[in-house]
């Protein structure tokens, strides 16, 4: 019987880890001689108030949904995919192919097969990783990390030699035809007296993020993979005496991870710059490691992470424009989240556990 109940684990503990990372990083907006009260009034306000700051922070959470679930269901196999930011670049190239050289005659259909692509893509560059690691015994950690500098080698290569215009000097993509462009949320949303987040990049890849969350809870929990995925994860030996392939199970884990990862590319290649440029990603296949360690590898959890840096990622760039207090004080505020909700995790939780020990003997 579990210490904690469900929603304690998923939903308290992150609460209260994020409100100890709130704490000290009013300390530091202190320290550096700014009002932290200012400070988090101006971030709400940029992110949140309005619909224009919303476009902005959707837009985020929709790569950090997408990246956060790679990195969940490699968790939940005890694997550590460090590799989401090569994975989210080769999806780009996927879907940058798809979307170039097929003349697709609808937006539905492009999305359909680019999403095929961004994912076939990322799987494809987890699948290396993961057979080293179940074959070879190459720690997966160090594989996925080096292969995000192959990946943005391999990238570089394509978009100076093989997909940038003749005649043009950036690293980029042609932009793709009209047709395959995703309508915005200011498409989707305005009517004829008013224009909602007007200028903002997010896209209807958001609701596919959603679904994406969906099918995951609906992978882990509802279905034989998802309980085979568990059991390697919670035991090694016990998977094998139960008969579960620990290669299977590794390769599986790690191709779905990677797909997550491609399908990223949708939102920030297909949907925002419809075209492919040289660091898309932005750091987005991190953040994604932190949104899963707070999310607790829940897919639920995963979507709540993803908003809250989101937010974190708008309202920083608000704080940045309108004070002087640094861009970088974001990555902080990140840090701190990531360090009480990753290593200092059981500083919440093992006093929370004796307290519902206690209230169970009471009730009891």
């Amino acid at each position: 019987m579990d210490v904690m109940p469900r929603w304690a684990d998923v939903v308290l503990i992150p609460l209260i880890s994020l409100a100890l990372a709130a704490i000290l990083s009013a300390l530091v907006i202190v320290g550096i001689g700014e009002d932290p009260v200012a400070a988090v009034s101006l971030m709400v306000k940029g992110a949140l108030g309005s619909t224009y700051g919303w476009g902005y922070t959707l837009y985020y959470a929709t790569n950090f949904m997408f990246t956060g679930l790679a990195v969940s269901v490699a968790f939940h196999a005890k694997l550590f995919n460090i590799g989401g930011e090569g994975q989210a670049m080769l999806g780009g190239l996927g879907v940058a192919i798809a979307c170039l050289y097929v003349p697709w005659p609808h937006w539905t259909l492009a999305l359909i097969f680019a999403s095929l692509a961004a994912a076939l893509f990322g799987a494809a560059w987890a699948a290396i990783p993961a057979y080293l690691q179940a074959r070879r015994g190459s720690h997966i950690v160090i594989t996925t990390i080096m292969f995000n500098f192959i990946a943005a080698a391999v990238l570089n290569y394509m978009l100076v030699v093989v997909l940038r215009p003749k005649g043009a000097m950036d690293p980029a993509s042609a932009r793709f035809p009209e047709a395959v462009h995703l309508p915005s949320f200011q498409e989707m949303f305005s009517t004829a007296d008013t224009a909602l987040f007007r200028g903002a990049p997010a896209n209807i890849t958001f609701f596919v993020a959603l679904a994406a969350c969906v099918v995951v809870w609906l992978l882990i929990w509802r279905t034989r993979l998802g309980y085979e995925i568990r059991a390697y994860g919670h035991s090694e030996t016990g998977a094998r005496y139960a008969g579960i392939s620990p290669f299977r199970i590794t390769m599986i884990a790690m191709l779905i991870s990677g797909a997550l990862a491609g399908l990223m590319a949708i939102n920030n290649v297909m949907g925002e710059a419809e075209r492919l440029v040289l660091n898309a990603t932005e750091g987005a296949g991190f953040i994604g490691i932190a949104v899963a360690l707070m999310g607790r590898s829940h897919p639920f959890g995963v979507f709540l992470a993803a908003i809250l840096f989101g937010f974190l990622y708008q309202g920083g760039a608000e704080l940045a424009l309108w004070t002087d207090i640094p861009r970088e004080l974001i990555v902080v505020i990140q840090a701190l989240v990531i360090l009480f909700t990753g290593a200092l995790d059981n500083m919440v939780r093992m006093p929370l556990e004796r307290l519902f020990l206690r209230l169970r003997g009471g009730n009891g």
